[in-house]
């Protein structure tokens, strides 16, 4: 019986060779004469160790990790393929790792643990419930479970998913779509792309049980062109699929049909606003459009169209199969199951935790992060991507949750978070939102297209000491007008992290700041 070894085919650990440990690691066995069966899975999310390679054995998976083309003679001479552990780079038995096993994982239940294109292998872990119970039910039926579980728009509103998917079920329309938003341009996140490199499946059954509940037999998925393992796995999943018949004009027998495309961007960020994406996949210049009309109306090609992100419709599944009550169960107040959280910047520990809300900023950098990458103290996190707030110490031990996070002006969005140590320059950084802004707005309203360049020249003014109490007064006014007048959150977003900079460091812009602050 051959020995199993599982070596990760996701981005990072490609970047950090996994290719040529698994050649190496299939040389060395044949020079050995060892037989053995090597597995591409996806990462599970610890990504300082990676390449990640793991060995099956009767007691579980032993990691090891993380592990250079060059360590594989000397792991073989330790026996680690056998499930020694006495190498310097084993780590146990993987689900006993600390990192992970204190997660909550209902979303990346899988991630890492199966092959990403066997469809057996997403079948034999409970895949494809969740849609075998959906065709079962009526679509009122189906809106209302996932109403009754809590579940939000793992994006920047959080808007409930099923209010948005009843608001589309009763829209009159010819034909209705499900849009897929996985333009993730957020700084430090990474999720949506571990869903579609690691478990592809979870995100088409979640899109169909979506078609399903609101009449659509017609589903995009918008990735961002930097994603060409993401498209890859998600275009082999979608034929394994069709010819599985879990997609297609009559889905597994029930008369009802759904299909599915990838569209990839061209990697403006302004194509992860909702609207703008609209535009991309009609073949138009990514611009917002004003609301309303709300796309749940009058969407793409002007039709009834539900548009979440990854994360939100990844959950779908594990809702209709478990019900809405076992989903419900994680989190707290009106956050409700679990969070992804990113971790990236200067960590120690960085990678994807899955956690149920509540946890707080503090646990997450020591208990899971295990500090700063530099040993240095932490000063500043940012968490809900670039136009996010950059959160102090005395602000983290607030819990994750939606409405905590507003009640500090900041916001959880994607669930990214990065980390800056004392080092960091924040009125450096505050520039760098309005210098963000100005390269990356559509152009289409005035606030934002003419407010982040006269913001970049605001900040650079204050950092020189030029009039500095004047130039601080201008950039406040800026910023609310920003924010109150910008079409989108692209410019209405900005000024969260140059006045959280601004207010929570000011001795970063100069001491009149801090003058200010006090008066």
């Amino acid at each position: 019986m051959s020995i199993r070894i599982y070596i990760p085919g996701d981005s990072t650990a490609l970047a950090l060779g996994a290719d040529d440990v698994a050649a190496a690691i299939a040389a060395e066995a044949a020079c050995r004469g060892i037989d053995i069966d090597i597995v591409r899975n996806g990462t599970r999310g610890l990504l300082w160790l990676e390449p990640l390679v793991e060995v099956g054995t009767a007691d579980g998976r032993i990691g090891f990790g993380p592990v250079d083309a060059a360590d594989v003679p000397a792991l073989f001479d330790a026996g680690f393929h056998l499930g020694d552990s006495k190498h310097t780079l084993a780590l146990g038995l993987v689900e006993q790792i600390p990192y992970l096993a204190r997660q909550s994982r209902l979303t990346f239940a899988r991630a890492g643990i199966t092959d990403p294109l066997s469809l057996a292998d997403y079948e034999a872990h409970d895949g494809y419930k969740g849609l075998r119970n959906a065709l079962a039910m009526e679509p009122a039926a189906i809106v209302a479970a996932v109403t009754a579980s809590g579940l939000r728009g793992r994006g920047g509103a959080a808007f409930p998913t099923g209010i948005k998917w009843n608001t589309v079920l009763k829209a009159a329309g010819v034909q209705k779509y499900i849009v897929c938003n996985a333009d993730e341009g957020d700084s430090g996140t990474f999720a949506d792309r571990i869903v579609m490199e690691g478990d592809p499946f979870m995100l088409i059954e979640g899109m169909t049980i979506a078609g399903l509940a609101v009449g659509a037999n017609k589903g995009y998925i918008y990735v961002r062109s930097e994603y060409p393992h993401a498209i890859a796995n998600l275009n082999h999943a979608i034929d394994s699929a069709v010819q599985a018949g879990y997609l297609g004009t009559d889905v597994l027998g029930s008369g009802r049909a759904f299909e599915l495309e990838v569209r990839k961007g061209a990697g403006a960020y302004i194509c992860g606003e909702e609207t703008a994406l609209l535009e991309s996949i009609e073949g138009k210049r990514g611009v917002v459009r004003a609301k309303p009309p709300l796309p749940a109306l009058s969407g793409l090609f002007g039709l009834p169209t539900v548009i979440n992100n990854v994360l939100s419709l990844a959950a779908v599944p594990l809702i209709l199969d478990k019900g809405a009550a076992y989903y419900q169960d994680y989190g707290m107040g009106r956050s409700r199951g679990t969070l992804p959280v990113q971790l990236a910047g200067n960590i120690k520990h960085g990678g994807l935790i899955e956690l149920a809300f509540g946890v707080t900023l503090r646990d997450i950098l020591f208990d899971y992060g295990g500090g700063s990458a530099s040993g240095r103290s932490i000063k500043a996190v940012q968490v809900g991507g670039p136009l996010g707030a950059y959160l102090p110490e005395s602000q983290w031990d607030t819990p994750l949750d939606y409405e905590a996070f507003a009640s500090l002006w900041a916001v959880l969005g994607h669930g990214g978070i990065v980390v800056h140590d004392d080092s960091a320059d924040m009125a450096k950084l505050a520039r760098y939102a309005m210098e963000f802004c100005a390269v990356e707005s559509c152009g289409k309203c005035t606030p934002c297209r003419i407010g982040s360049t006269r913001g970049v020249e605001v900040i650079d003014k204050i950092r020189e000491g030029s009039e500095r109490p004047k130039q601080v007064i201008l950039l406040r006014e800026l910023c609310d007008t920003m924010l109150h007048g910008s079409l989108c959150a692209m410019g209405g977003m900005t000024p969260y992290p140059v006045l959280s900079a601004l207010n929570h460091f000011p001795q970063d812009f100069g001491q009149v700041c801090a003058d200010q602050r006090a008066a």
